[in-house]
């Protein structure tokens, strides 16, 4: 008998994370939805809440635990991602770097989602198709860097990339089906983006739900070729 299919949003709890997750509960391809975030709530969107902080790896090992009991996971999205708040300020200039404050956003953007691949790529099938896509941003891209600042952001997200693009050589060769990618969502309407939003554009802020729909559409046209691969939530590879 096949293993229950699952899919998980790892950062349930952001404004894209939710839209995703409602996103992939009405997606019939999946026995189970599961929620993962620091703080669980009641299944209030038809899926199953983790606690879980990806800052805390014993708590991501008695998530992996739990998880391994319900199914595979053929679908994991890293949902996760700061760029202000407690600790963090976006640097204009160098005179701005602190290294607490460099630490605090390595941490959130790059070692937690690289902890949570150490624990739940291991759950997904050897022998079917799988997929990790953790949400990174453009401004972490080296070539596409034109007007600098935001010093600790730029950088943790390149990390990131760097992490993951590690971690897709590493995953082929035990899972020749499963791809790991990071996927830039646009300029979004969420805490991250609002204070920022007032020097934009008209009509470049999506919504957390056009994001979602936008990015699934994305995963679901990932080939083998494109594992490992920086690309827009329009489809469009990222320089590094």
């Amino acid at each position: 008998m096949a293993e229950p299919r699952l899919a998980i949003v790892v950062g349930a709890n952001g404004g894209i994370g939710r839209a995703l997750l409602a996103a992939l509960v009405r997606d019939k391809a999946y026995d189970q939805v599961i929620a993962m975030a620091r703080n669980a709530q009641e299944p209030d969107q038809g899926a199953l809440w983790i606690e879980a902080d990806i800052l805390d790896e014993s708590s991501l090992k008695q998530a992996a635990d739990r998880i391994r009991t319900l199914g595979q996971p053929v679908r994991i999205i890293l949902a996760t991602g700061a760029l202000h708040g407690q600790g963090l300020v976006p640097e204009k200039s160098m005179r701005a770097l602190d290294p607490e404050g460099l630490a605090r956003s390595f941490a959130i953007n790059a070692i937690g989602p690289a902890l949570v691949a150490k624990h739940l790529l291991p759950l997904t099938p050897r022998d079917t198709p799988s997929l990790f896509a953790a949400l990174s941003a453009r401004v972490g891209s080296i070539g596409d860097n034109h007007l600098g600042g935001w010093y600790g952001y730029r950088a943790s997200k390149a990390a990131l990339n760097m992490l993951v693009h590690t971690l897709a050589i590493e995953h082929r060769r035990t899972r020749p089906l499963g791809l790991c990618v990071v996927l830039h969502p646009g300029t979004v309407n969420t805490d991250l983006s609002q204070p920022f939003q007032s020097a934009l554009p008209d009509g470049q802020v999506m919504t957390p739900a056009q994001s979602a729909q936008a990015l699934l559409s994305v995963m679901d046209g990932l080939t083998l070729a494109d594992n490992g691969g920086f690309i827009d939530w329009n489809g469009v590879n990222i320089p590094w």
